[in-house]
């Protein structure tokens, strides 16, 4: 089994800061006054998009609906098998709605250049995403995000919602993986 470097790529405090400037950044790019629907990829967006929609929340964003949608290109290894998966499907209707998309992180694309897709076919007033992490090194497609919180290097990392075969995801960090000398 990996085990975790000793130390993370992104601290806690790293994260929160960036979580803090990405809400003001959301915030100012939305209608004044009018509801958002955040929808979350899962697995790995729950922790990042709780404190977003928290932290959204204390910048005056009125949160509509909250809304999941499992979308997988990951089996239980490393590596995107870039067959994008959509596993389930929004129980709301987002059209005429301002909607932000909220993932983990920006891998080779595939999964969130096709749910973009879904979504513009549904007519939603206002279509966002935002990632907490991006690997640019790692893109598959010409997609870009609009909220990114951190751009890091090609390694695989863990916390904050990312696991490794769904562990450490609890990690309040964002750390590297590498495999056991």
């Amino acid at each position: 089994m990996p085990e975790l470097e000793a130390h993370p790529l992104l601290s806690e405090q790293q994260v929160n800061d960036k979580i803090v400037e990405l809400a003001c950044e959301i915030a100012s790019s939305f209608p004044e006054g009018e509801p958002v629907t955040v929808i979350g990829l899962l697995r790995g967006c729950f922790i990042f998009m709780a404190d977003l929609v928290r932290e959204l929340h204390r910048k005056g964003v009125i949160i509509g609906e909250v809304d999941f949608l499992i979308a997988s290109s990951y089996g239980g290894g490393t590596s995107s098998s870039g067959n994008v998966k959509i596993e389930r499907d929004v129980k709301h209707d987002i059209a005429g709605k301002h909607v932000l998309l909220v993932d983990d992180i920006l891998d080779t694309g595939a999964t969130l250049q096709k749910v973009i897709e879904l979504f513009k076919s549904r007519n939603p007033a206002t279509l966002k995403s935002c990632v907490l992490l991006e690997k640019p090194a790692r893109l598959e497609v010409d997609i870009k995000s609009d909220f990114v919180g951190f751009t890091i290097p090609n390694k695989f990392v863990v916390g904050c919602g990312l696991d490794y075969d769904q562990r450490y995801r609890e990690l309040p960090y964002i750390g590297i993986m590498k495999e056991d000398d």
